[in-house]
């Protein structure tokens, strides 16, 4: 979940070569610091109406891993929901398991899938399934000699073992490339630990994730919006990141407005996939939203004033939307928690996002994102299933 604003080049690039999509993270970052008007903070008054808060910001430094760092962030609000006593999860933990499993996919493919550090929200959610979870601190996926994630050259490695497996020298692939595939990942991230102790007591992942964590996988709904496809009825999720093609529920644009409103009224946090290479996005100002014109039919007045205070937006048709999507100007590549709701001065609503790039803007790691931007540039959402609307959760069969 990641490009830069030509996103022609990323698409060509970071989605499609391992060590680009490494190095991508920082592309993109570096690609968004002119995103920013000098006098934004005084100009935009916030009034929280909703904050159930979440763990700390983290950063996850030069890797594409934002969809593990979202994902594990809303899980660790879920526990914060349940009434338990957060743990902060090891997202590399999350991170590790899918690089062995897109291996494994892509040799099937014969190479014809994406690899790289990309993911989707849903395979935090497959991965804690499959294999459990552990705590940051048992596993940092720091063995390298970095106080933080630098994946550029491990995903250089990997993508030349998978290559040279795909290309099949032998004539009849043996076992022993998965052995050899992952001692390269545990080289940088390190072994994952069979056991392990924490608050003086001994579990496994699986244990730890029933025992402390205590979610049900099978509760949490990953939707989206298209118009390719029939409504309340699942789909293919047509991205590159989507290595495992797993399947999302089709909604209509304004269901997934509706679907954040009332988990957030109900306690319920979500995780959120969208394309944040837009000129009305400003990490750095905390703010996004849709503009009414064309950044290249804008003064350079209106250029440098888009974010100094609350601005009108056109209304977010199915079509628009399905059209970004077809042209390349929505693309899936960034992954971010939503975990609250605010409104400006004028009254209009914004989400409250919390962000994984560290606490380096206005508004210490965390976002104020227009409804419109959510309804036109996200890619895909996270929700449990309690936190459904009781009419769209009939329609999906849920």
């Amino acid at each position: 979940m990641y490009k830069i604003t030509m996103k022609s080049i990323f698409a060509a690039s970071a989605f499609l070569v391992g060590v680009s999509s490494s190095f991508g993270q920082d592309i993109l970052v570096n690609s968004l610091k002119l995103n920013a008007s000098d006098k934004s903070k005084e100009n935009f008054k916030f009034t929280e109406v909703i904050n159930l808060g979440t763990t700390s910001v983290k950063t996850q430094g030069s890797s594409g891993t934002c969809w593990s760092y979202s994902t594990n962030s809303f899980l660790e609000s879920e526990m914060i929901r349940l009434g338990k006593q957060p743990v902060e999860l090891s997202q590399i933990y999350s991170a590790r398991n899918v690089y062995v499993d897109k291996g494994v996919n892509y040799v099937r493919m014969h190479g014809a899938i994406t690899l790289g550090d990309g993911g989707a929200l849903h395979d935090v959610i497959n991965m804690y399934k499959k294999y459990g979870t552990v705590p940051r601190e048992v596993y940092t996926g720091l063995n390298y000699g970095t106080d933080k994630n630098k994946f550029a050259e491990m995903a250089a490695l990997i993508e030349g073992v998978l290559s040279a497996v795909v290309k099949n020298p032998n004539g009849e692939l043996t076992p022993n490339w998965q052995k050899a595939y992952a001692a390269v990942i545990d080289s940088y991230l390190g072994k994952v630990p069979e056991n392990f102790t924490y608050k003086g007591k001994n579990y496994t992942p699986q244990s730890f994730a029933k025992e402390m964590v205590g979610i049900n996988p099978d509760d949490y709904i990953e939707m989206s919006s298209f118009t390719t496809s029939p409504y309340y009825q699942k789909t293919t999720m047509m991205v590159p990141d989507n290595w495992s093609l797993d399947q999302v529920y089709n909604v209509k644009v304004n269901d997934m407005t509706d679907v954040i409103d009332n988990a957030l009224k109900k306690g319920y946090t979500v995780a959120w996939a969208t394309d944040v290479s837009e000129k009305t996005f400003s990490w750095k100002n905390g703010v996004a939203y849709v503009a009414n014109k064309k950044y290249d039919d804008m003064t350079a007045e209106e250029k440098a004033d888009l974010f100094n205070g609350p601005k009108a937006e056109p209304e977010i048709t199915a079509e628009m939307r399905q059209a970004a999507f077809d042209n390349y100007t929505t693309t899936d590549d960034h992954g971010m928690h939503i975990i609250g709701l605010a409104k400006d001065q004028t009254g209009k609503e914004y989400y409250i996002v919390k962000n994984s790039w560290g606490e380096t803007n206005d508004y210490k790691g965390f976002l104020f994102v227009t409804k419109n931007f959510v309804k036109y540039k996200t890619t895909a959402l996270l929700v449990n299933k309690g936190g459904i609307p009781a009419e769209i959760a009939k329609k999906l069969g849920v």
